[in-house]
């Protein structure tokens, strides 16, 4: 069992998902990689069960019935990877909008920087966005401005979905009790991190658009985000 687990949450990635898997076992970093599927019609979870013939004790899956949402599909992985000897905790998406190289990045911030939560940053100085209309980019990075200004919290990418948490922030913070399941979950997690104290290191990114399958956003999800901001504000 390696130190790091990597939670990828997937519905119909079947175009994205076995090379996903061979990527990530190709680093030269050893990870772990936890697949939380969410009923996929699609027989992305049977690929999964397939790759995890030539790849035991390192691929694991979690089939659930249905969506459930992004955030449930993550708390699912963390308590699943708590339960075990895990040390580090790994969101991404299984589009390649997240480059894996970059896991050996994130992990490499919370090993050798020592920060508590490496978050894969967009909006830091080196970070960029490919691929994305000029209208997307201008709706994610002032979503960012906004969710600033509202909770105060010194984070420039507070939307961002790749990150890597060390075990002690997970077990300290209440995975019970997030609020949130869609976008707004990634806000939340890190808004209950600094509000913990914990370090927060933003690690430049490039995140490229999904070549392959469809994208899971939508404007009630952007809508979510806004209007949970101010929830956060108020109750956490």
């Amino acid at each position: 069992m390696a130190e790091a687990l990597v939670i990828i949450p997937t519905y119909n990635e079947k175009e994205n998902i076995e090379n996903m898997v061979r990527k990530v076992f190709s680093l030269p970093k050893a990870f772990d990689l936890l697949i939380v599927d969410d009923g996929s019609p699609d027989g992305t979870s049977n690929i999964v069960k397939r790759l995890m013939v030539e790849f035991p004790d390192r691929l694991f899956i979690e089939e659930r019935s249905g969506k459930l949402g992004l955030g449930t599909a993550y708390i699912h992985g963390f308590k699943w990877g708590l339960k075990r000897t895990y040390l580090f905790f790994f969101e991404m998406d299984c589009d390649f909008s997240h480059n894996p190289d970059d896991l050996v990045r994130l992990y490499e911030a919370a090993k050798e920087g020592e920060a508590d939560v490496a978050i894969g940053s967009r909006y830091t100085k080196g970070g960029r966005v490919e691929n994305w209309p000029v209208g997307r980019i201008l709706m994610s990075y002032f979503a960012s401005v906004y969710v600033r200004m509202v909770l105060w919290m010194n984070v420039k990418d507070t939307t961002a979905g790749f990150k890597c948490y060390r075990r002690i922030v997970l077990e300290t913070l209440d995975l019970d009790n997030v609020q949130f399941i869609g976008y707004a979950f990634q806000i939340e997690m890190k808004y209950r991190a600094w509000r913990k104290k914990f370090k927060i290191v933003e690690v430049p990114i490039t995140f490229t658009d999904r070549i392959a399958g469809s994208s899971k956003m939508s404007g009630g999800i952007f809508k979510e985000a806004i209007i949970g901001v101010l929830q956060m504000r108020v109750n956490i």
